[in-house]
């Protein structure tokens, strides 16, 4: 029986659309293991059509999978706290925006406001990091949130250095056995991964 078994899990899901394709699939997982999984979006999948699909069939398609309604503003995510019903938050994708903001503890998204409230009840906050600049401008905002306490990373590395140096992804397969391993208070390892070989 997995670790999982009757955990409610916070799924925070940030604009990095492009990697929603290989996000859902994982959310599956959790629910398939016995979890509760509450979703929560930002703004972006609340309002924006892409490439990648429009708002409506991402919001459709999160609910089909979890079978919960869409917690989408600061007001619907504050309770989280007060009610301690999270016992793990993870944020996949977590763009480099939502990063840095996190790291700066700015709170102005549900998503955030989500893990604001993961970390006041010292319950493991898990990242999924999915940025164009994670060896830019947003390696000092990861390094602090990599020496946070209760902060847990799924591995993650360059996915495509050759053309986009900066960039980093984490490995969205790995999504449920860091969790496993974050409420256990330990980081799955290896952190630093090569992602591009995926």
């Amino acid at each position: 029986m997995s670790s999982l078994q009757g955990k409610t899990i916070g799924f925070g899901l940030s604009g990095s659309h492009c990697t929603f394709e290989e996000t859902m699939p994982q959310i599956k997982r959790f629910v398939d293991a016995g979890a509760r999984v509450i979703p929560i979006v930002s703004n972006t999948i609340m309002t924006t059509d892409t490439r990648f699909g429009t708002s409506q069939s991402w919001q459709q398609q999160i609910k089909d999978l979890t079978g919960e309604e869409l917690i989408s503003t600061i007001p619907q995510a504050e309770p989280l706290g007060p009610s301690k019903l999270l016992d793990v938050m993870l944020i996949a994708p977590c763009t480099g925006s939502s990063t840095s903001r996190l790291a700066n503890a700015i709170t102005d998204s549900a998503v955030l406001m989500a893990a604001k409230a993961t970390m006041r009840n010292l319950r493991p906050l898990v990242i999924a990091i999915s940025t164009n600049d994670g060896l830019g401008l947003n390696a000092a905002n990861i390094a602090k949130l990599l020496a946070a306490k209760n902060i847990y990373f799924v591995p993650f590395g360059q996915d495509a250095p050759d053309k986009k140096p900066n960039s980093l992804v984490a490995r969205m397969d790995l999504l449920l056995e860091t969790c496993e391993a974050a409420l256990e208070g330990r980081q799955l390892q290896p952190l630093l991964i090569e992602r591009f070989n995926y």
